[in-house]
């Protein structure tokens, strides 16, 4: 099993969004300052994630994305899903066929380890998330950064 850099990223990405949300609409050139993620990379993760209703966009000066929902209606798995991210842990895609026309001997193990996956990524919000005091930690550094290079430029 393997989550990718875009399921990665959109996640961070979607927390930073949820941690921001209070101030209005959020930029993604600021989302992309504080994560260290390339701007054209989120427009791309964004137009994904508005089309499965997870953002809004707002255009026009103050523009920028809002959550599509409450952060408490948001799992960790709607972001992986609306980027097409895939968290299966078997060989096969879960298809069965892992060797030739037959599964192998553990297909069912790792289709039970990506069901406890998904399980987990389901319960968890980007409000759980927020919650967390790692989580409170780094965004104080984050914005404290942020903050410290804008007044420098």
């Amino acid at each position: 099993m393997r989550l990718t850099t875009r399921g990665r990223y959109a996640v961070t990405a979607m927390l930073d969004l949820a941690l921001h949300h209070e101030n209005g609409p959020v930029c993604l050139a600021d989302i992309a300052e504080r994560q260290g993620i390339s701007q054209s990379y989120l427009e791309q993760l964004f137009a994904r994630l508005r089309r499965n209703g997870l953002v809004d966009g707002l255009r026009g000066p103050g523009g920028g994305y809002k959550l599509g929902r409450p952060g408490s209606a948001i799992s960790v798995a709607d972001v992986i899903d609306a980027v097409d991210e895939n968290v299966d842990a078997t060989r096969c895609g879960g298809q069965r066929n892992c060797q030739g026309d037959r599964p192998c001997l553990t297909h069912d193990l790792w289709a039970q380890l990506s069901c406890q996956i998904r399980n987990f990524l389901v319960d968890v919000s980007l409000d759980n998330l927020i919650h967390e005091k790692g989580v409170q930690t780094l965004h104080r550094l984050q914005d404290d950064t942020s903050f410290s290079s804008k007044a420098t430029l």
